[in-house]
């Protein structure tokens, strides 16, 4: 169970090599969380990711998991709550996408919005279900800005984290008041392997910030998380320029 801060002793990474994840994940055995579950396609960077996290004290379990694998899902996910109660869930598996290259593509673009979307619906809806059953968690969900409104840039990933973020609100809805709570962390440009290369957009932030936002929320029980905070402002703005306003913007 959560201590009297929000602050989960157990936690299930769908996206066990994220950065963003994994710093959410360091920084809570820190706090309290003893046992965490990694789930992602069997790698060395999970593996040592998983060894990052014991060396830091927690008991750390590895399970293959694939996005683009629903059907496998309730079999898999089920295993892990079988073990025990799971406090929370990060939901943060996700793909960018090359977007230039994706408008050729078709089925490369495709393959962005199964992983980020049609994957994530599967399990956010099957880690839903375990966490309603046992009466009790978090369901974390790892959204993003682009989601806000469509840009020339990344529309294809960004329309992908629009749908996500619209399931999260709706499945957040559904759960109120049944004990799981449900956020949507909604960061900007975070600096990691994802990004690299790509041109820095203003206010970026860090995996290690964006955890930092998720320990908040999460002590808070927010049902919105902006990485950084000045971003639902500026968001706010972006949503009701006049759409040939906003093509002028070099976004």
């Amino acid at each position: 169970m959560k201590d009297a801060f929000g602050i989960p002793q157990s936690l299930l990474v769908l996206g066990g090599t994220s950065e963003i994840a994994l710093a959410t994940a360091r920084r809570l055995v820190v706090r309290r969380a003893r046992t965490v579950w990694l789930a992602g396609r069997p790698s060395p960077a999970l593996e040592s990711a998983a060894t990052q996290l014991r060396s830091l004290g927690a008991e750390v379990h590895t399970v293959t998991f694939d996005a683009l694998d629903p059907g496998s899902h309730e079999t898999v996910l089920g295993k892990v709550f079988a073990e025990g109660d799971i406090d929370m869930v990060l939901l943060a598996f996700g793909i960018l996408g090359d977007q230039a290259h994706d408008e050729r593509e078709p089925v490369a673009a495709v393959r962005v919005a199964q992983t980020n979307y049609t994957g994530a619906v599967s399990a956010g809806l099957v880690s839903a279900r375990a966490l309603q059953s046992q009466g009790h968690g978090s369901l974390v969900v790892l959204s993003s800005v682009a989601g806000e409104r469509a840009r020339r840039a990344d529309f294809i990933y960004g329309s992908s984290k629009a749908g996500l973020d619209v399931f999260a609100q709706g499945l957040g809805d559904a759960l109120h008041g049944t004990g799981v709570h449900v956020m949507v962390v909604r960061p900007g440009f975070v600096r990691s392997r994802m990004t690299a290369g790509l041109e820095e957009a203003p206010l970026a932030t860090t995996p290690e910030a964006v955890a930092t936002a998720i320990e908040l929320g999460l002590r808070r029980r927010s049902e919105t998380v902006w990485v950084p905070g000045a971003l639902r402002v500026v968001m706010a703005a972006v949503r009701h320029l006049p759409r040939g306003v906003f093509r002028l913007l070099p976004l």
